[in-house]
């Protein structure tokens, strides 16, 4: 290998000082947090990077990744994340990244989408891209990192803190297999179990464990992270809010912070076909999400039973014009009951054109009392309701920001009562409101029983809004599809 033969002594150097590699092969400067992380991998088994939002940390190990690669001889490493798009757009992305800026790296070593090894050396001398099925049970999550024997290996979990304890198994089982065997985790504290977390307590003695915080206050906190945003998040939420905790200190929070739904459990929903038969015998509700300025979209969206429909989507507009829109809705799909946000009294003018019109809107509170104990406010307790009808073999309308929207929203408990993340939180997140998952939340505001299919006829106070002749009834339609659209364009 004509670069190896040209940089000997500078390999042989770089073996034993990573931060000096770090500076002469990709030409920067580590943080003060990851030249500790990068001392403690060269010279610990096991080390474990407990970390708030957004410091580097995934830059760091793929820094160890391509020492280990250079510095030792035929090395096999094997890396895994908590799901196969989190490992290529994270961790792989950033083996691509700091392999461009190394002449070195790039005439000995050959990238694909899944391995990375030497030009001279393919069959032993490499890194693998590992993943495993969200559907696996624990013996297939162990096979994960298992097969490897080699003299230098190395184990790299990624967002470790959401990755389920059998995938860490086999890694911690071959440690004392071959002459140089190390493991690295690396994440965010979010959950109270898995390999982090034993990492970072019960099993600490075993692990020498780096603290990555943004603590505005915390001399070693990373320069990454903007004093103001990191200030701005504790003055909103407070200094013992589960959200601060985790993605400004680095830091467990009391109970675990977890996803309201999975994207697998959304895509088993999207786009999924129910016959008619199974719902057309249950109450027609719509859910308002309105937004009356700025970027937020204002969402009616119609659901029955198990099935929830194209959703109609607006642009900031006024009372009166969304009045009529939802008027039009109710009355083409002929809705048993309509359910409108009125956080803050948005929604006030909307009900309120609604009511002269002879409806019969209900406005919800968000943060209004929940009818379950259980849930801290009604905005969580919706929420709840509709991730548990998703689960329960609903079927949705195929939306790509449906699905990105529903899997941002966390949970967390606060003493005995089931929260969400707040609303801005996730904005910051998603980079923009989840009205969609809002409004179809609205549609489980309150228990709904299907109306007299005759009260239309009766004491009506809206007729000159009736079509009779161009009126489209549902006969005929193909309204088991989720791509239907019941109340319009």
């Amino acid at each position: 290998m004509n670069g190896l033969q040209r940089s000997a002594k500078e390999i042989k150097r770089w073996r034993d000082d990573p931060i000096t590699f770090v500076r002469e092969v990709f030409k920067i400067e580590p943080d003060a947090w990851q030249k500790d992380y990068l001392l403690a991998y060269n010279n610990q088994q096991r080390v474990a990077a407990k970390a708030c939002k957004g410091p580097g940390k995934t830059c760091v190990q793929a820094w160890c990744c391509w020492h280990f690669l250079l510095t030792r001889p035929h090395p096999k490493i094997a890396a895994t994340s908590i799901s196969a798009d989190n490992l290529a757009d994270g961790l792989w992305t950033e083996m691509a990244k700091w392999q461009i800026k190394s002449p070195l790296l790039l005439e000995l070593f050959e990238w694909t989408k899944t391995r990375i090894y030497a030009k001279n050396h393919p069959e032993t001398w490499w890194m693998s891209a590992r993943t495993w099925s969200k559907s696996a049970n624990a013996e297939q999550q162990s096979d994960t990192l298992a097969g490897l024997h080699a003299d230098y290996i190395l184990f790299v979990i990624d967002e470790a803190g959401g990755v389920p304890d059998a995938v860490a198994v086999a890694a911690e089982a071959a440690l004392s297999t071959g002459i140089e065997c190390k493991l690295l985790l690396t994440g965010n504290p979010t959950h109270l179990s898995g390999p982090l977390y034993r990492a970072c307590t019960k099993e600490k003695s075993y692990w020498t464990v780096i603290e990555i915080t943004g603590d505005p206050d915390d001399p070693k906190r990373s320069p990454r992270i903007s004093i103001d945003w990191a200030k701005k998040q504790i003055k909103d939420w407070g200094r013992e809010n589960s959200w601060v905790l985790v993605n400004v200190f680095g830091r467990f929070p009391p109970s675990s912070l977890n996803g309201l739904l999975g994207p697998d459990d959304m895509a088993r929903a999207m786009g999924k076909q129910l016959p008619p038969e199974s719902y057309n015998q249950m109450p027609k509700i719509l859910g308002v999400d309105v937004a009356l300025q700025g970027d937020d979209r204002t969402i009616i969206f119609p659901r029955q039973g198990l099935v929830a429909f194209q959703p109609k989507v607006l642009r900031n507009p006024d009372p009166f014009v969304l009045a009529s829109t939802v008027a039009h809705s109710w009355d083409r799909w002929e809705a048993d009951a309509c359910f409108i946000d009125n956080t803050g009294g948005w929604g006030s003018g909307v009900i309120s054109h609604l009511e002269q019109w002879g409806y019969s809107p209900i406005g919800v509170q968000f943060a209004g009392k929940a009818d379950d104990a259980q849930y801290k406010n009604k905005r969580a307790e919706m929420a709840f309701e509709a991730a548990k009808w998703i689960k329960s073999g609903a079927a949705l309308p195929d939306i790509d920001e449906l699905t990105e929207e529903a899997t941002t929203i966390t949970y967390f408990h606060t003493k005995d009562q089931v929260q969400i993340t707040e609303k801005k939180q996730i904005k910051e997140d998603l980079g923009r409101s989840p009205d969609l998952y809002d409004a179809l939340g609205l549609t489980f505001a309150y228990p709904v029983a299907k109306r007299d299919p005759y009260a239309k006829y009766k004491n009506k106070t809206h007729e000159n809004n009736y079509d009779p002749i161009n009126h489209e009834f549902e006969n005929g339609r193909d309204t088991d599809r989720t791509d239907y659209n019941p109340i319009g364009g």
